[in-house]
């Protein structure tokens, strides 16, 4: 709220000059500040001077001038309104009151960051968000009872000063108690405290920790809805006057059971239909079960997956099995795999940490079938600093990894096989995204006989280099194209958005997959692309000229869940 202390004689005068009751369309005359502010509140017609002048002046309070001279002239059937907005009311004082249990730091912090210091424009939208930013900043700590107690603003309309105050109560220190669960029918209260990471006991109370727990858990595949507060009844008050209260998780649980049937096409494998069943609660210890099947035109696929909560460490351990079929650039594999899997997030960076055997088959036309087997042990890291990680417009993507079989241990070569990729988002103006991308990749080895196709590089097609079919970019071996030892691929893409939904694209990509350095001849593909950013997620069509191969490609990928 604010008050105003009473002005001179004179101003309150100049304000109540008005006419009659006047017909006739109203043309305003005022800086343009003034006039873009209250257009939104003009009447066609002028009507009754002296209510519209008292909705205009409350209008101008809201921004600082609280002494505006108003002035009617009749002008050929035209109302013409004359505004003086007057000098602009600016903060001259601020009596900022906190009482309550708050350090000297803390109290000396928020008075630092006020909003609305001394000598700035007074408007009353800036005045409300300074007050609440206060409120939300003490609630956000340790002060979950915090409250604005009174408020006002003052002004002087003959000084055009207006002096503040704002009186708050941060109530007691709240520490977080014990962790209480409730709402739980099929699950144990372990498993909610297996995704616990940031509310323990004994420690300050935090509302973004709370915020974090609840948004983690609602992530989980167990629970259709999640609320993590603090039970103030149940407070035990210490010695110093800290309130230890318990925390309390509310939790609706989802049907552990579903399944989902999709179709879909993308230009690197065909069109295609999938089938998936899930259990989130499998053999009754909360482990997922994801399970399905995946037909398309160059890759048919079988697999099912066992996901385990996470461990005291935050780990994440998996098991699964797949068969897999695939007729691609004149290749034909089967494959059999199943492997063990342990991702951990260590702050920005992701470890998953794998060992998987596979048994392949692979039938190049026109040259003889081999079968290859390799058990490999691996690790990869990635780093993630993006503002938005389905639509990135900023930030960097940094992936490595490191893995190998050995003939000593269930593999038919010795090999070591090295892959890197990085992700470059540079902003250009509001509406333009420069996106750099580079690939390395490197498999150690006296030859790539008797290697799977997994631990060695084919590229071309979409998210590679387009303009080129799905993996045709190769080692070539009778009719098909194989994967070679060494990858090598750069790419720099212009986006630009033509509205929120919709943007063209420009780019250019290079690249190739060889056994040797010698052979790098790197395949250059340009052209020009679509992009929507539709509620799955951002996606785009390319239509894309290969230089090597002198002709057009179109590259897209669409899914439809039903």
């Amino acid at each position: 709220m604010f008050a105003r202390r009473p002005a001179p004689l004179l101003a309150t005068c100049l304000l109540a000059i008005a006419l009659p009751l006047t017909a006739g369309e109203l043309v305003l005359q005022a800086p343009d500040e003034i006039d873009e502010l209250l257009a939104p509140y003009l009447p066609e017609e002028a009507g009754n001077t002296r209510r519209l002048q008292g909705t205009l002046s409350e209008i101008l309070a809201t921004e600082g001038y609280f002494a505006p001279e108003f002035t009617f002239r009749e002008v050929d059937g035209e109302v013409h309104l004359n505004i003086d907005p007057g000098p602009r009311t600016r903060i001259a004082s601020l009596d900022l009151a906190i009482d309550g249990p708050l350090d000297a730091p803390a109290r000396a912090d928020i008075v630092r960051d006020w909003r609305l210091p001394i000598g700035q424009p007074f408007r009353q939208e800036d005045w409300n968000t300074a007050k609440q930013q206060v409120l939300a900043r003490l609630l956000a700590g340790e002060h979950a009872d915090a409250r604005l107690l009174d408020s006002e603003a003052t002004i002087d309309v003959e000084t055009h000063r207006a002096a503040l105050r704002a009186h708050y109560d941060v109530g007691p220190r709240y520490r977080f108690g014990n962790l209480r669960v409730e709402g739980l029918q099929q699950y144990s209260p372990e498993l909610v405290a297996r995704y616990n990471r940031v509310v323990e006991s004994g420690q300050p109370y935090r509302e973004d920790n709370l915020n974090t727990l609840q948004s983690t858990l609602q992530a989980t595949p167990y629970f259709s809805s999640v609320q993590a507060g603090i039970d103030r009844d149940a407070a035990e008050i210490g010695a110093d006057g800290t309130a230890t209260v318990p925390v309390v998780v509310r939790v609706r649980e989802r049907s552990p059971r579903r399944m989902a049937f999709g179709a879909g096409a993308s230009s690197n494998t065909g069109a295609r239909v999938e089938f998936n069943y899930h259990d989130a609660n499998l053999a009754g210890r909360a482990w997922e079960l994801d399970t399905g099947l995946r037909l398309e035109q160059k890759k048919q696929t079988a697999y099912a997956d066992v996901f385990l909560p996470p461990d005291p460490r935050f780990r994440r351990h998996s098991l699964g099995v797949m068969a897999e079929r695939t007729d691609i650039a004149g290749l034909q594999t089967e494959r059999y795999a199943f492997g063990a899997q342990t991702v951990q997030q260590r702050g920005s960076v992701e470890q998953r940490l794998s060992l998987n055997w596979q048994n392949e088959l692979r039938e190049p036309d026109g040259a003889e079938p081999v079968t290859s087997r390799a058990l490999v042990p691996n690790a990869m890291w990635t780093w993630r600093h993006v503002d938005n990680r389905l639509d990135p417009r900023q930030g960097t993507v940094l992936m490595g990894q490191i893995g190998g079989g050995s003939r000593a241990t269930l593999s038919d070569q010795n090999f070591v096989r090295l892959h890197s990729r990085v992700q470059q988002y540079i902003p250009l103006g509001r509406r333009d995204t420069l996106i750099l991308r580079g690939e390395l990749g490197y498999t150690l080895a006296d030859s790539r006989h008797r290697i799977p196709q997994d631990y060695l590089f084919r590229t071309g097609g979409a998210g590679s280099v387009r303009g080129y079919a799905y993996q045709s970019l190769g080692i070539k071996e009778g009719a098909a194209t194989v994967g070679g030892r060494y990858l090598a691929i750069a790419s720099a893409e212009v986006t630009h958005w033509l509205d929120e939904d919709w943007g063209v694209a420009a780019f250019i990509d290079a690249g190739d997959a060889v056994d040797s350095l010698q052979d790098v001849r790197l395949a250059l593909g340009y052209g020009l692309g679509a992009r929507w950013r539709s509620p799955a997620g951002p996606l785009g069509v390319d239509l894309a000229y290969g230089e090597r191969t002198r002709g057009f490609q179109l590259h897209f990928s669409l899914a439809i869940p039903f």
